[in-house]
């Protein structure tokens, strides 16, 4: 865990509870400075094909949405800063509406097979494609551009390594294919020297 995330996250209401729970409470150091991301994480998060992204409503309430798109469509752009092309959907555009007021934001990364996930806080900003075709061209592949109609940049302020313990496995369609195309081979190769045989 990065330093500065634990600094954020025990509140004094946090630390009342596992005072209550554990009957002591976690130490969290005083930083003031944001946590880079290492080669781990940057690694992690570029070879990942969806996350979650959190933000707040200017009524206070959370709001979780999915994001997806091929392994590094989210790009690290250095160790501090994240970016990547939002397409067009639903029309809603909560997330949006809710960073024009609070520019806090959590990510969450999973990667179901390792039992691995990654939680990021961080500070957005949205931009408008359509005033910034070099980032767009910089952020996307050119079968993607038409699609973009916003960008999103997210300045890292610190991350966290979840446990394993309670991830359930879970394959994408992908990689269950490339795990039974050995068995597939096999099994044709069978069905082959019956035939021969019979």
């Amino acid at each position: 865990m990065a330093d500065k995330y634990l600094e954020l996250m025990l509140t004094p209401k946090v630390t009342e509870a596992q005072r209550h729970y554990f009957g002591r409470a976690m130490a969290a150091g005083g930083t003031r400075a944001n946590d880079a991301l290492t080669e781990e994480e940057q690694s992690f998060i570029t070879s990942r094909d969806s996350f979650y992204l959190a933000t707040v409503t200017e009524a206070g309430w959370p709001y979780v949405q999915h994001r997806g798109g091929k392994p590094g469509f989210l790009r690290v752009v250095n160790p501090g800063q994240l970016a990547f092309a939002d397409y067009r959907g639903n029309r809603q555009l909560i997330s949006t509406g809710n960073l024009a007021a609070n520019d806090r934001v959590s990510l969450f990364l999973m990667d179901y097979p390792q039992r691995a996930r990654l939680k990021i806080l961080g500070q957005a900003r949205v931009e408008d494609a359509r005033e910034h075709p070099e980032l767009v061209a910089q952020l996307t592949e050119p079968a993607e551009r038409p699609l973009v109609e916003r960008l999103f940049f997210i300045d890292v302020v610190s991350y966290d390594w979840n446990c394993p313990k309670y991830i359930t496995p879970r394959y994408t369609a992908a990689e269950v294919e490339e795990a039974v195309a050995p068995l597939r081979r096999r099994i044709t190769e069978l069905e082959a020297e019956l035939q021969r045989r019979n």
